[in-house]
């Protein structure tokens, strides 16, 4: 039987720059990976929810993966986003193993709500196509009971499973029924939010939005959740965590866009372009979150043994 290694920790998941014509600048994605990488992130996850997945062609999808591995080189491992609908996703799992990377993460399918069976059939369409490592991404129209979980885990490539629901009643039971079947991954908006309650029930694992310009921050987050040194943790809450997350939180796409808007205060080459019907940040909050990052960098961007921030 194949072992399977799954990544733990806080995992990357990079933006896809655009240029002003909207067109991918592939040299500003490449920088955005390395950034990633030598600030600590134990996996890059490309094309995916923050990679505008829903918005990028095959043709873009094939080069992003070329790209992402030249910049790699093996140094961690690549996850795709796959979905949306059923043929692109089976499609996009194609080129996943044509460029040998190590898994990808199933997105929900497009627009149908699915019944339970239906969700079952869709996953276990996409997992099975290859022997790739699957991740299933529970959000949107892809909300699963307990028992369609179990019927998945049947399936040796389906390795984890990622929330962006945040019903904390399901997540407890399955997390309790199904133990360490699953590598369980914190994927809610703005994962710090939320972790301390995940880690309670079983998540050892998160996609940080923040890594892509603050790294240094989720990572001394995480360091001083693990080591219960719940000062720290408050300190982090109040001084960026919880501002950044009232900006985000005023308006739809921010998920996306205010990554962008981060990476391009800290001199990250990325401009703030988004394809829609994602919006841009407005200025208002792009200033907003300038503040927050300066006083991120002056409180947090310094202190050893938690992180180092690396922009070269």
């Amino acid at each position: 039987m194949q072992t399977r290694t799954v990544p733990r920790g806080i995992l990357g998941f990079p933006v896809t720059p655009m240029n002003d014509d909207l067109s991918i600048d592939y040299l500003a994605f490449q920088s955005n990976i390395e950034f990633l990488i030598k600030n600590g992130l134990e996996s890059v996850f490309i094309a995916c929810g923050a990679g505008e997945l829903q918005s990028i062609n095959l043709e873009e999808y094939e080069q992003l993966i070329i790209k992402a591995k030249q910049v790699v080189k093996g140094r961690v491992p690549i996850y795709t986003g796959v979905g949306g609908n059923i043929t692109t996703a089976l499609a996009q799992t194609k080129l996943s193993v044509q460029h040998q990377v190590e898994g990808y993460l199933i997105l929900p399918p497009y627009l149908i709500e699915p019944s339970q069976d239906g969700i079952y059939e869709y996953v276990k369409t996409i997992t099975e196509s290859t022997e790739l490592n699957a991740i299933v991404y529970q959000r949107d129209n892809c909300i699963m009971t307990l028992e369609t979980l179990k019927r998945l885990a049947e399936i040796p490539q389906l390795v984890a499973f990622k929330d962006g629901v945040g019903n904390i009643e399901a997540n407890v039971e399955f997390t309790q029924t199904l133990g360490d079947r699953f590598v369980w991954i914190n994927g809610m908006p703005l994962a710090e939010v939320t972790m301390p309650t995940y880690v309670n029930i079983g998540y050892d694992t998160y996609s940080s939005a923040i890594s892509n310009y603050i790294p240094y921050v989720s990572r001394q987050y995480f360091e001083a959740l693990q080591n219960g040194d719940k000062t720290k943790v408050k300190a982090i809450y109040e001084d960026v965590i919880f501002p950044i997350h009232n900006i985000r939180k005023q308006k739809k796409g921010y998920a996306v866009s205010l990554i962008k808007a981060g990476m391009q205060i800290v001199g990250l080459p990325v401009a703030n372009n988004v394809r829609p019907p994602i919006a841009p940040v407005e200025q208002e909050h792009y200033e907003a979150l300038k503040e927050i990052i300066a006083r991120a960098e002056h409180k947090y961007g310094n202190v050893k043994g938690g992180g180092t921030y690396v922009n070269n």
